[in-house]
């Protein structure tokens, strides 16, 4: 495993130091972390674990399996092999730590795994520090930003290849698997992880044509019909592409753990003119959304301002999605999840900060198909920073 990234003891560090910055002001004297994600974020590994960072003092990370392998991915200084969960209370009281409150995932944690903590820590009050963690994780260090940048030109790398891999008369799952394979030999793990309850996801979409316009249960501007209504009834499907289609190809890119967003535009021949128009429309709502953000933006206004452009332009109808099926966003964070904070969508009223990371995505769909763009970026002092840097045009195969 000598090839493996770890995530370096000064980043860890520093995440434990603003966390517990946080417990000290909400007046929680622990959390115990759970969620392999922010087990991720707070430990460098994701073996099956506990964590406890206390309001102060060192944080004990506690291991059921792998213990050998938490061990070398974690540079936390207590690490146990600890069998059984009933024992944790017990063993954190031999620590030295009495805890009155104790924070928990609570957004991710099911009923009934919340009744056994609450059981066992029958002395304690269970509170919700999700919301918490996911604002800490909103800021990303340099050293995020660096693995971001990765994740993003292995996508734009892949994107390059598709006119080699793109004919007529292939299926749609053909297209994304090889697709797929091309982010896969260079370093996807395979997994693109979302927070939201329900919101399985694969590697991404590609949908071509009027697959583009197919409804789904996944919550973004398009859908396609999937291969089966039994798992995962989204993107790529067994239709064949066609040409004059537009190939639609929207897919997450997750190297050492950081997800890049990206989508491009493809076809064989040509599209037609109302897809064409709507596509620089797309690039010219992108265009004016860079330049208005700026650390205090609020979200909501960018996406208002999205909004307003597409309806400005005669295309309000068909922004974001199509009929009932029309999301109401324009982007979403992206880190260790796809769906981070910021959120750019009505009502969400949180103002945009350095080091924040997020994907603007506008795109329209018609009958005949969807298209737009999508891109990664970095918000700096002066503005956002692009990420992705794959051609916008609408490439012919």
């Amino acid at each position: 495993m000598t090839d493996m990234l770890y995530t370096p003891k000064s980043e860890v560090d520093a995440r434990i130091q603003t966390f517990q910055q946080t417990l000290e002001q909400l007046g929680i004297d622990g959390a115990l972390i759970i969620h392999h994600t922010n087990l991720f974020y707070l430990s460098g590994t994701s073996q099956s674990a506990h964590l406890f960072v206390p309001r102060a003092g060192k944080p004990i990370l506690m291991v059921r399996k792998s213990f050998e392998r938490a061990c070398e991915e974690s540079p936390l200084e207590e690490i146990l092999d600890v069998k059984s969960l009933k024992t944790i209370p017990d063993l954190l009281k031999e620590k030295g730590y009495t805890i009155e409150t104790l924070g928990l995932e609570l957004d991710v944690i099911p009923y009934n795994t919340w009744k056994f903590y609450n059981k066992i820590f029958a002395d304690s009050n269970l509170t919700d520090i999700s919301d918490a963690l996911k604002r800490i994780r909103t800021i990303k260090s340099e050293y995020e930003i660096g693995l971001l940048h990765g994740a993003c030109g292995v996508l734009d790398q892949v994107f390059a290849d598709v006119p080699a891999m793109l004919h007529e008369g292939m299926t749609e799952i053909e297209l994304a698997s090889q697709f797929e394979a091309g982010m896969r030999k260079r370093g996807y793990g395979g997994c693109s992880k979302m927070r939201a309850f329900n919101q399985d996801f694969f590697m991404g979409n590609v949908a071509t044509g009027a697959s583009g316009a197919a409804p789904t249960y996944f919550d973004g501007p398009v859908g396609g019909c999937g291969l089966t209504p039994a798992n995962n009834p989204h993107g790529a499907g067994w239709k064949t592409i066609g040409r004059g289609e537009v190939v639609y190809i929207d897919y997450t890119c997750v190297i050492n753990g950081y997800t890049a967003d990206g989508a491009r535009m493809f076809v064989i021949g040509d599209v037609s003119e109302q897809l064409r128009q709507a596509h620089a429309a797309s690039l010219k709502i992108q265009a004016e959304l860079v330049a208005m953000i700026k650390p205090g933006t609020i979200c909501e206004d960018v996406y208002a301002k999205s909004a307003e452009l597409a309806e400005a332009m005669g295309l309000q109808d068909h922004f974001m999605g199509i009929g009932n099926d029309r999301v109401r966003f324009i982007g979403h964070g992206v880190g260790l999840e796809l769906d981070e904070y910021p959120i750019f969508a009505k009502g969400v009223k949180m103002p945009l900060a350095v080091g924040m990371t997020f994907a603007l995505e506008p795109k329209f769909v018609f009958p005949e198909g969807a298209i737009g763009t999508e891109n990664t970026y970095v918000l700096r002092a002066n503005g956002p920073q692009v990420l992705t840097h794959a051609s916008e045009e609408i490439i012919r195969a």
